[in-house]
């Protein structure tokens, strides 16, 4: 199969120096830290769907081959997990959340919130605003390789701006809601937008 040709992804511009690229309350490291809620699922990509619903109606539903079809875009940012660590110039791969919403003839999102769901049980809630205009993506892969699955693979969200427990891991589908809901860790103390220059990591912060 032809595979679509891949986007540079974000406007390119200079990048700050490291320390300035550095939210409060992080530490530089080299390494990619796995840290789940739960055991990491075995997944073939053979038995792997995405859908996008509108509350209880299907906008659209992908097999893993059909998914690969759509265009893809290709990014380097830097990611922060709300455990203080952060790592620097990642590079991903997949389809970004403006380009899903193009496949499925939506001019603009229908809804204010989506809320992630993933194999696990796993949930996270998000404001629309922080999934289009190139901010966010459902991603499959990472430095030029297909995600490993202790990494989220076959696929998860991307949301670089935001702690990285809101890039969900093993991404099965995306749910457009009207009004927010608190998600996994939203629901069990952790900040419900989670900024990490505003160090959002829990309630209260």
């Amino acid at each position: 199969m032809d595979r679509p040709p891949v986007s540079r992804g974000f406007k390119s511009r200079r990048q700050a120096p490291e320390a300035a690229r550095l939210p409060p309350g992080q530490y530089l490291t080299t390494d990619f830290p796995v840290l789940s809620a739960g055991p990491t699922p075995d997944i073939r990509v053979a038995d792997w769907k995405i859908a996008l619903q509108l509350g209880g109606s299907l906008l659209g539903k992908w097999t893993w081959d059909e998914f690969e079809a759509l265009p893809q875009t290709t990014i380097a940012v830097d990611i922060h997990c709300v455990t203080k660590w952060t790592k620097l110039s990642t590079v991903w791969q997949g389809v970004s959340f403006d380009d899903l919403l193009k496949v499925v003839g939506l001019s603009e999102p229908p809804n204010a919130y989506v809320m992630a769901h993933c194999d696990g049980g796993y949930t996270t809630n998000l404001p629309v605003t922080d999934l289009v205009a190139g901010k966010a993506m459902i991603a499959t892969r990472y430095e030029g390789l297909p995600l490993a699955p202790a990494h989220g693979g076959p696929a998860r969200l991307l949301v670089p701006h935001l702690y990285f427990w809101k890039s969900a891991k093993w991404l099965r589908r995306l749910r457009f809601m009207p009004k927010d809901e608190p998600g996994f860790w939203e629901s069990r103390g952790y900040h419900n937008y989670g900024d990490p220059w505003r160090e959002q990591r829990y309630d209260g912060d």
